[in-house]
């Protein structure tokens, strides 16, 4: 009796160990496998192996995807920053309720959320509409956000053409 004893604790404890096991091992494999099936975002600035028919590889750039321009529509395009004489008693959250931040503009005729490009200026930086200007300012006129008065006021005013993203 005393044998059988002790050989069903060491039983359970195996047991409970491989239970363990079993289960960190299933963990990592889901998260491995996670990885490996889940689809990822390719950095335009990275190289990404291409396995070519022949069995043979070779590295390349990846190719940098551009949204399609929806419409080109030839506005005045200003400047203005988070300064009460500027904005309303709020100067840091935009009309959508949003915070400001780098890429902000104002407009009165898009809706909010649609996405810009003023190539001109800022090549394919892409700049988001969650702000709007007092009603003299009219439809054509974009705002651009600058953290600072200075930078705003030097800016100016430009009469550029906008592209207008889809999507």
């Amino acid at each position: 009796m005393k044998k059988i004893d002790f050989i069903f604790p060491s039983l359970i404890i195996m047991k409970k160990s491989l239970l363990i096991r079993s289960i960190v091992i299933t963990s990592l494999s889901g998260f491995l496998l996670s990885g490996i099936l889940a689809p990822k975002t390719i950095n335009a600035d990275t190289e990404a192996k291409v396995f070519i028919e022949d069995g043979s590889s070779k590295f390349c750039k990846a190719k940098r995807i551009s949204p399609e321009v929806a419409k080109t529509i030839k506005m005045v395009i200003t400047a203005y920053s988070s300064t009460p004489e500027e904005t309303d008693s709020t100067p840091f959250i935009t009309a959508s309720g949003k915070q400001v931040r780098d890429g902000i503009i104002a407009n009165n005729m898009l809706i909010f959320g649609t996405k810009v490009r003023i190539p001109q200026l800022y090549g394919d930086k892409i700049f988001t509409v969650e702000d709007r200007m007092h009603q003299r300012k009219g439809k054509y006129q974009v705002d651009i956000w600058f953290p600072e008065h200075k930078q705003a006021k030097e800016f100016g005013a430009k009469l550029l053409d906008i592209e207008i993203l889809e999507g």
